[in-house]
This record gives structure tokens, C-alpha cells and sequence, in this order.
């Protein structure tokens, strides 16, 4: 084994979700997507559509379907960042795009700031490219600017890693200053920022903010998307918006990774797209999501020690929490598994030193009343 894998935490997410799949158990541990909003006749549809050309089952360019990079295009065209089709690099699921990226832009040693806490598969993909994480702390909805600026100036990183809207594992929303800002202090010291942006679209009010792309310096902002929150997981479909200067360094790690994605789901999802039914699926999404985080905010109070504080996402899958600092998750993990619920403890997000009081909650897999069992069953944990 190589030497780079021993320093590599595994995913606690993933060993959960293996752990969770007996009967019975209320999972707030995955992001999973509510399997009653897929789009299913649509889906079927768009498979049948594509499969009515030989194309779909060839071998197809490693950039990916022609179609579907344009019609990325469009989307992000219709949020005010224009974009060329030649930018968008195909990728099996947003995951896959941040390791291309970490493989492209990061040796061994280099640093990358991560925000703290970050998303846990993320740190994966750095660590395993030999980085050295620093986080960055926060308050609220916003990113110290200031530490931020000072770890740039002492590092002089490679990157800086963000997922700015409906934060995993958080669920805040960077303000539009912050991300300003962000940009100006990249700028400042040289290292580029990652955009991890899958959950852009579930929002449950007003949009999202404006991509930190948007009045960056060409290069300065490189841009992650999924299919897999808003379409369907299972067709692992991502994207990364790229520019000149690394365009074919990241085309070159794809075809060492897998060649290409698979063409019959690109071209499922180019069909998909061009039927239109993509916004009426998301709405379905927002709306049952929107109904699923209130419920699961009316029940923590009951469900959480006293002196615990929760945040109210405007959009995501995510609630973060706190506890008194006398609570350690990890360690009442197992029995709340006992009691057939689960969660995901904090610290496995965080670069070192991490807290052991803080949790991640997933809101959007089931419906209300079991939310509302579920909260029921940890309650009875932390009595």
C-alpha cells in the first residue's frame, strides 16, 4: 500500500450508510435524495430516447457529451456567469471532479485551506494528493476574512476549498460580501478557489447568491456541479467548469481515471435536459425538502440536550448542531444505532484539532412523520 493512504481518514458517511441499511433504522446520517421526487417517467423517457441512436452505447470524447456540456452552459449562463461549452468537463458525479482537480492543481506538500468544518470526501480527495489541509474558521454565514488572509500570507496555498451554498456538512450560505471577499484575498495572495456547488438549486426562498465566479479574474474560480441532487444519484453525473489554463490538464486526469463517464447516462441526461421537465422536478424537490427541514426544526428542541443550537438552512439537506460541550457524538453513536437512528458526528469534517460535541443531521430522505419518529428515538439517546 502506498505511503499516501495512511495519513487518509476513511469516510465515516460511507461506513454509516453500510451500517444503516438494515430494516427499521431512521438514517439522518447520508444526504440521500427522497427517491419519490426522481423524475421517473421522465427518466425512462430520456434512456429510451438516447438508446434510439447506436452513440449511446459507443465510447464517447473524454470532455463528455457535446450536448450536455452545452446545455451546462445554458444553466450557468441563465445565472449571469457565462460560460463556453469547451469549459465544462464531464465528470462521473461532482466527486470525481474535485479528485481531477486535486490531481491537476495540488503535489505532494502543497497546501490547500479548507473551510472548518469541510466536506469530509473532499479532504479525502486533497489528502490523497498529498496536501497538507489547513481550515479556516467561520462564524455564521461567513468565512474569516481576516484568517483567511493571514493563513494565505504564512502557506501561500495552492487552493482554497468552498461549498458556498447550503453547506455540507454546515447548511449555511456564504453572504455576497464574504464571497467577495474570498475573491479579493485569492487574488491577493495567488491560489485558486474551488467552488463545490451541488446544492445550488434547493433552495426553499430566494436563489442562491451569485457564483464567486462571477467578476473573479478569468481562472481565479474554478466551478464543481451534480446532476446527482437534482436529477438522480445513481446516474453519478458531475461536471467542472474550467478554464484555458487548466482545461487539458484536467482532461488528461480524466482519461487516466475512467476514459469517460458513460455515455448512455450523459446522453440520457443531454435528452433529459432538452425535455424541460428538469425545473418542474427540482421545484417537487424544494417544496417536499422545505417541509422535511421544518419538520425535523420543530422536533431538535425535544430531541437535543438543553443548551444545544441548531442553524435554519435556506436550502440543502443539512442541519448542523451543537451540543453542551460535555457531549461527545462519537462516542453515543452506537447507541443511538442501538436505537435504530443515526446521525453523523462532527469531527470527522473538521482538520485538526476537532470538536466532539457537534453533529451533522440529513433532513430530506424521509417524510415528515418519520423525521418526527426519528428525532423521537434520539431523544431517548441523549436522556
Amino acid at each position: 500500500m502506498s505511503a499516501r493512504f495512511a495519513t487518509v481518514k476513511p469516510s465515516v458517511v460511507r461506513e454509516l450508510l453500510a451500517l444503516t441499511q438494515r430494516p427499521g433504522v431512521i438514517s439522518f446520517a447520508g444526504g440521500l435524495p427522497a427517491p419519490e421526487f426522481f423524475d421517473l417517467d421522465g427518466a425512462l423517457a430520456a434512456v429510451q430516447e438516447a438508446l434510439g441512436s447506436p452513440a449511446a452505447l459507443q465510447y464517447s470524447p473524454s470532455e463528455g457529451n457535446a450536448e450536455l456540456r452545452a446545455r451546462i452552459a445554458e444553466r450557468y449562463g441563465a445565472l449571469g456567469l457565462t460560460t463556453d461549452p469547451e469549459q465544462i468537463v464531464i465528470t462521473t458525479g461532482s466527486q470525481q471532479g474535485i479528485s481531477l482537480l486535486a490531481s491537476t492543481l495540488v503535489d505532494p506538500g502543497d497546501v490547500v485551506l479548507v473551510e472548518r468544518p469541510s466536506y469530509l470526501a473532499a479532504l479525502q480527495c486533497f489528502s490523497l494528493a498529498g496536501a497538507r489541509l489547513v481550515g479556516v474558521p467561520g462564524a455564521g454565514d461567513e468565512v474569516d476574512l481576516d484568517a483567511l488572509a493571514e493563513l494565505a500570507a504564512e502557506h501561500r496555498p495552492k487552493a482554497f476549498y468552498t461549498v458556498p451554498n447550503f453547506h455540507n456538512p454546515t447548511g449555511r450560505t456564504l453572504t455576497p460580501d464574504n464571497r467577495a471577499g474570498i475573491v479579493a484575498v485569492a487574488e491577493r495572495y495567488g491560489f485558486r478557489v474551488i467552488e463545490d456547488d451541488p446544492y445550488r438549486e434547493l433552495s426553499f426562498g430566494d436563489p442562491a447568491p451569485a457564483s464567486l465566479a462571477i467578476g473573479a479574474e478569468p481562472g481565479r474560480v474554478v466551478s464543481t456541479g451534480s446532476f446527482s441532487k437534482i436529477l438522480a444519484p445513481g446516474l453519478r453525473l458531475g461536471w467542472v467548469r474550467t478554464d484555458p489554463s487548466i482545461k487539458s490538464a484536467v482532461v488528461i486526469a480524466k482519461q487516466a481515471a475512467d476514459l469517460h463517464t458513460s455515455t448512455l447516462d450523459q446522453a440520457a441526461a443531454a435528452r433529459y435536459l432538452a425535455s424541460g421537465r428538469l425545473d418542474a422536478a427540482v421545484e417537487r424537490s424544494r417544496a417536499g425538502y422545505a417541509e422535511r427541514r421544518d419538520a425535523m426544526l420543530a422536533g431538535l428542541a425535544a430531541a437535543l440536550p438543553e443548551g444545544s443550537s441548531w442553524n435554519r438552512p435556506a436550502g440543502g439537506m443539512f442541519v448542523w448542531a451543537t451540543l453542551p460541550e460535555t457531549y461527545d457524538t462519537a462516542a453515543l453513536l452506537g447507541a443511538a444505532i442501538d436505537r435504530d437512528v443515526a446521525f453523523v458526528p462532527g469531527a470527522p469534517f473538521f482538520t485538526e484539532p476537532a470538536p466532539a460535541n457537534t453533529m451533522r443531521l440529513s433532513f430530506v430522505t424521509y417524510p415528515p412523520e418519520q423525521i418526527a419518529e426519528g428525532l423521537r428515538r434520539l431523544a431517548a439517546v441523549f436522556a
